[in-house]
């Protein structure tokens, strides 16, 4: 049992020792029963994982299934960066519906797509394509950046939606000189496939966190 063994030390030695734990439980053999409140680590560190809440299981699999695939909305938003909107939802039959977002109608494809009425809708920032003003197409949503942050790898957007969401959106840097910077109106490409409905759930007050096999 590891008990949030590496909280304490800087960020450099803490991914070199994940990658180190990671061998000896290899070499090893034995389950190694890893607690930690940081996502990016549990989903380093984990074969599996179970996301707590309230003293209860609220989702355990593998890291891959949690991330892509979370049951609630509180796992969803417990574990890594997500955006989620509130939005109405229209079943259009089969594996697919659509779902109303002030006055914008996207197609989503995963999660609860029968449900019907007041639901939330997911996608992660990594799945939003940011193209330029006035891009045309299905699934867009216009908005305008509020903030833009370097962050080396990516820089994250958040850009305000109509209706008053706030999305977040990863912009690699990929080496092309665009720059979006706060004030850029741009156009958001959700694809279907990426978006998530999500059925509200009632959420306890308690403290959560997450467990990880390996």
């Amino acid at each position: 049992l590891l008990d949030e063994p590496l909280g304490a030390l800087d960020a450099r030695l803490r991914k070199g020792l994940q990658v180190e734990l990671k061998t000896l439980q290899a070499e090893l053999g034995i389950t190694f029963v890893f607690v930690t409140h940081d996502q990016e680590e549990a989903l380093t560190m984990s074969d599996r994982i179970a996301v707590m809440n309230g003293g209860h299981v609220e989702q355990a699999g593998a890291p891959r299934d949690i991330y892509e695939e979370p049951a609630t909305e509180f796992v969803a938003d417990f574990l890594g960066v997500s955006n989620m909107v509130a939005a109405e939802s229209h079943p259009e039959g089969g594996s697919a519906c659509t779902v109303q977002i002030g006055e914008q109608r996207l197609r989503a494809e995963q999660g609860a797509t029968d449900a019907r009425g007041p639901v939330k809708v997911m996608i992660r920032p990594e799945r939003i394509a940011v193209e330029p003003h006035g891009a045309t197409g299905t699934n867009r949503l216009p908005g305008m950046v509020e903030h833009a942050i370097f962050v080396g790898a990516t820089t994250e957007l958040h850009v305000r939606i109509p209706g008053g969401g706030l999305l977040k959106a990863h912009l690699a840097n990929d080496g092309s000189d665009r720059a979006v910077e706060q004030g850029t109106p741009v156009t958001l490409s959700l694809p279907p496939a990426a978006l998530r409905v999500l059925t509200p759930v009632a959420q306890p007050a308690e403290a959560a966190e997450t467990l990880v096999e390996g």
